[in-house]
């Protein structure tokens, strides 16, 4: 690494007065875009994939049926009479009962059509833990077939936005590319607002001499870079706004920070307190995973009631009293749920029927009906209502997060989020590779950060490292890399631009 050229200081003039020296500004440019060059490296490919996936996973409801319109697409009938649910739960069962495919499977919830040209959805789970959704002409009972919803698109738009489907490293990853890019959003704040001038003359210069010889390179360097910076700075507050509102899924801070909240009498999602008995399963244990979805999010943990002991007489009227699927939707639809419902079975003699309005555009309508088995009444319900303010205020981020609290003008807003992500993701590195240096170093802003001389960013960083634990972890080895290998091997010195111990 060459050091920096020697500056000379001009003798003062016989007979000057003495000025005294001025303190020198600490200059935060460099060290600040240093950080968002390296903090771009390591997340822009995790953001790209979340961008992508998130942006299939909007649109699920439009593109599958049409990728599978064999089973998701019915014709409507013409008196439009809806055969019974119990009535396509047999046949369901039946298919089981022949189906190799299908052996060992366990029924575990049905959700209604959403729409006339929409089948019936019976949610299945297989004996090595995956699932299956087998889905029903809901006019003539007809079994359309069956789907393993993780081989979908959306399904496996999932499973890579939730873990990169590699489990707890994937996990572990996005959140650490999380708490990086809410760094590189800051960061690129404030570098917009130091650079704008800058960037505005470059524009103007390089426009000018737009005729000349590689003018038209550095007109375009120059554009891009300007596109960069006004695309970062529309989308870093929607994307830091994404980024907290999913950090409740992460499995390090979502689980501390859901620990802590619990101790202080509070919790990120319900406990439904019209629970009258020890149930032993919650309500996204007795869905399928992939249709966790399908329970609002601040209900995830609640736990399930059961039901009142049936009469063991075997009497004609017990028959009679015992209730099933239809008696469940008659009675949530006239608790007034939102529709179309998911109703997860009873797993046990003593289960309830669990009857989810899940209120797509509207958290503040989430609710839950617990229908008892034997004689159909409401055992209890539990809603937003009820929901602790924490869960209240999560709920509204997922919602927000998933496109669907403002209705279409947050799925559109969502989508335009998405694609600007995309085009921060690849204007970033189009910038770094078009002005690399020619000698093979990495080309990083040679600065460090004035930690000595502005310990309010001291105490920044530890803040929010305290408070995002898996970034102060590696901020940590950041550093350490920095200090005891970078600075002392001399080819990762030259490489990434840094003063050799």
């Amino acid at each position: 690494m060459t050091s920096p050229a020697p500056t000379l200081e001009r003798a003062p003039a016989p007979g000057a007065a003495s000025v005294p020296d001025r303190p020198r500004r600490t200059s935060w440019f460099a060290p600040f875009w240093r950080w968002h060059f390296y903090a771009g490296f390591l997340v822009l490919p995790v953001l790209a994939v979340l961008a992508v996936t998130g942006l299939i996973y909007l649109f699920r409801f439009q593109v599958e049926p049409l990728l599978h319109a064999d089973l998701m697409r019915v014709e409507p009938a013409a008196d439009g009479f809806l055969m019974p649910y119990a009535v396509q739960q047999q046949q369901v069962v039946d298919r089981i009962a022949t189906d190799p495919s299908l052996a060992g499977a366990t029924l575990v919830s049905v959700t209604e059509p959403g729409d006339p040209y929409s089948s019936t959805r019976f949610s299945l789970a297989m004996p090595d833990e995956s699932t299956r959704d087998v889905f029903v002409d809901p006019y003539d009972a007809r079994v359309l077939g069956a789907l393993n919803p993780d081989s979908t698109l959306s399904g496996t738009a999932v499973r890579l936005h939730a873990n990169l489907m590699s489990g707890t490293v994937g996990d572990v990853v996005i959140e650490v590319a999380t708490c990086w890019a809410i760094v590189m959003a800051l960061t690129g704040y404030y570098l917009f607002v130091r650079g704008w001038t800058a960037r505005r003359r470059v524009l103007r210069h390089a426009r000018a001499a737009a005729g000349t010889p590689g003018g038209g390179v550095r007109l375009r360097d120059a554009t891009l870079r300007q596109r960069h910076a006004v695309g970062g700075a529309v989308v870093g507050v929607a994307l830091l706004g994404m980024l907290v509102s999913g950090l409740p899924w992460t499995g390090v801070w979502g689980a501390q920070a859901q620990q802590l909240a619990s101790r202080g009498g509070t919790s990120f999602w319900s406990e439904d307190h019209g629970a009258v008995s020890s149930p032993t399963s919650t309500l996204d244990e007795s869905l399928p995973h992939s249709h966790a979805r399908d329970v609002p999010w601040a209900l995830g943990g609640t736990e399930r009631p059961t039901s009142g002991a049936g009469s063991d007489t075997g009497s004609e009227d017990d028959e009679r009293s015992v209730a099933n699927v239809d008696t469940a939707v008659l009675v949530a639809a006239r608790e007034g749920l939102a529709r179309p419902l998911t109703i997860a079975l009873p797993e046990t003699d003593d289960g309830v029927f669990s009857v989810i309005g899940y209120a797509f555009h509207d958290p503040t309508a989430e609710r839950t009906v617990h229908v008892g088995r034997f004689g159909g009444e409401v055992v209890s319900t539990y809603g937003y209502a009820d929901y602790p303010a924490l869960a209240k205020v999560v709920a509204q981020g997922i919602a927000l997060h998933e496109g669907r609290s403002l209705g279409s003008a947050n799925m559109i807003g969502s989508a335009a989020m998405c694609l600007l992500v995309l085009f921060v993701c690849v204007s970033g590195p189009l910038m770094w590779w078009r002005r690399r240096p020619k000698d093979g170093t990495l080309g990083a802003p040679r600065a460090r950060m004035p930690l000595r001389t502005t310990p309010l960013l001291v105490v920044a960083l530890v803040a929010l490292g305290v408070f995002l634990p898996l970034f102060g972890a590696s901020l940590v080895l950041v550093l350490l890399a920095d200090r005891l290998l970078l600075r002392r091997v001399p080819a990762l010195s030259r490489w990434f631009g840094v003063r050799a111990a």
